[in-house]
C-alpha cells in the first residue's frame, strides 16, 4: 500500500481512483464499511482505492487546545485500512490555510487534480472545507460537474455499548475513558489499543515479582480509565497475556499516570527501549490503596489470576 504526506507526494500519472475522506480515528466497524464499500467500488471500477486523512485532528487547528484523545495512531491506521484492500492512504497536513479552504476548492485541488476521483464514498454525515461547510449533498452536485460519483454509505447502530447510538470515534472515546474496554471493542471490532515505548520507571513492580513494562504512550493516547486490566502486551509481533495497570500508583503515593503491563508467566524479559502495544480485553478492577504490601500483593496475586482466566477464555473462543 503506498502511503503519501502531502498533495505533492502523489505521483504526477495518477489515474482515476475511488477515494473516501475522513479522520478514521480507530477505524471502527461504521469506518471500516465505508472503506469497504470504496475498495469494493474500485474493483468494480478497475482503480485503486484512496483514504484520504489528517494530521493534526483538525479540532486541534480549529480550536487550538482541543485535540481529541487518538484512538489509533497513522500508521496504525494505514495498517488496518490495509487490510481492508486500500491501496494508497494520504495524509494531508492540517493547517490553518489548508483549514480556509472552501468546500469547492478542496474538491478541485484534492479530489479533482490530484487524485482524479472516479467515485467518491462517505458517511451520511461528512463534512468538508472552511467551517464545514461542505456535506454529501454539495458533494453530489461537484460530482455532476467534474465527473465523479457519490456514494453515501449508512453507518449501522451500535448494540448494548452505545445504547443505540451509531458507531463513532466520540462513542468510543467515551467508552474507552470510562473503563468500558469490552463496550469500545465492540465498536471497534477489535481490543482498543495503545502503543508506546517502554520506559524505566520505579522498578517496584520487578522488586514485588512483578516486573511491569512501562509505556511512554504516543501523544494525546486515548488511556481506559484507572484500574487493573486484562488484555495482551505486543512485542516484536508475539502477543503475550498481559495484567494491565493504569493509574497513578497511589499505594507509593504517585502523581505521573502510567501504563504498565506485566507479561504473565513470562520471565527474564528485556523490553526497556522497544515500541510495544498493549490490547485492553476486559475490566477486572478499580485503582486502590491497601493497608499493607502484603495485601498489595496478594490482590496483585489474584488480579493476575483472573486476566490469566479472562485472556484464556477469548483465547480458546476465537
Amino acid at each position: 500500500m503506498q502511503r503519501w504526506r502531502g498533495l505533492e507526494d502523489i505521483p504526477e500519472d495518477w489515474g482515476r481512483s475511488v477515494v473516501t475522506i475522513g479522520s478514521y480515528d480507530g477505524v471502527h466497524r461504521g469506518h471500516q464499511l465505508i472503506i469497504r464499500h470504496a475498495v469494493e467500488r474500485a474493483g468494480e471500477l478497475g482503480v485503486p482505492a484512496v483514504v484520504v486523512t489528517f494530521d493534526p485532528h483538525p479540532s486541534e487547528v480549529v480550536r487550538p487546545g482541543s485535540h481529541p484523545p487518538l484512538l489509533s495512531p497513522h500508521h496504525r491506521r494505514a495498517e488496518l485500512m490495509a487490510e481492508l484492500g486500500v491501496d494508497a492512504v494520504l495524509i494531508l497536513p492540517f493547517t490553518t490555510e489548508f483549514s480556509k479552504l472552501s468546500p469547492a476548492d478542496f474538491v478541485v485541488k484534492v479530489l479533482v487534480d490530484k487524485l482524479h476521483a472516479r467515485a467518491v464514498v462517505e458517511g451520511p454525515n461528512f463534512r468538508f472545507g472552511h467551517k464545514a461547510a461542505g456535506n454529501v449533498e454539495f458533494l453530489a452536485e461537484q460530482g455532476k460537474v467534474y465527473d465523479f460519483e457519490v456514494e453515501v454509505v449508512d453507518l449501522y447502530v451500535s448494540g448494548t455499548a452505545g445504547g443505540g447510538e451509531p458507531f463513532s470515534s466520540t462513542l468510543t472515546r467515551r467508552l474507552v475513558a470510562g473503563g468500558d474496554v469490552e463496550g469500545a471493542a465492540e465498536i471497534l471490532g477489535r481490543p482498543h489499543r495503545v502503543e508506546g515505548v517502554v520506559v524505566r520507571g520505579a522498578q517496584r513492580g520487578r522488586e514485588m515479582g512483578f516486573p511491569t513494562a512501562n509505556v511512554e504512550t504516543l501523544p494525546h493516547t486515548a488511556i481506559p480509565a484507572d484500574g487493573v486490566y486484562a488484555g495482551w502486551l505486543h512485542v516484536n509481533g508475539e502477543a503475550m497475556p498481559a495484567a494491565i495497570s493504569v493509574g497513578t500508583n497511589p499505594q507509593f503515593d504517585g502523581t505521573e499516570r502510567t501504563v504498565e503491563a506485566y507479561a504473565i508467566d513470562r520471565v527474564g524479559l528485556d523490553l526497556y527501549g522497544l515500541h510495544v502495544a498493549v490490547d485492553f480485553l476486559a475490566f477486572v478492577r478499580g485503582q486502590a490503596k491497601f493497608d499493607t504490601l502484603d495485601a498489595l500483593l496478594e490482590q496483585i496475586a489474584r488480579d493476575v489470576k483472573r486476566c490469566r482466566e479472562l485472556v484464556g477464555a477469548a483465547e480458546a473462543a476465537e
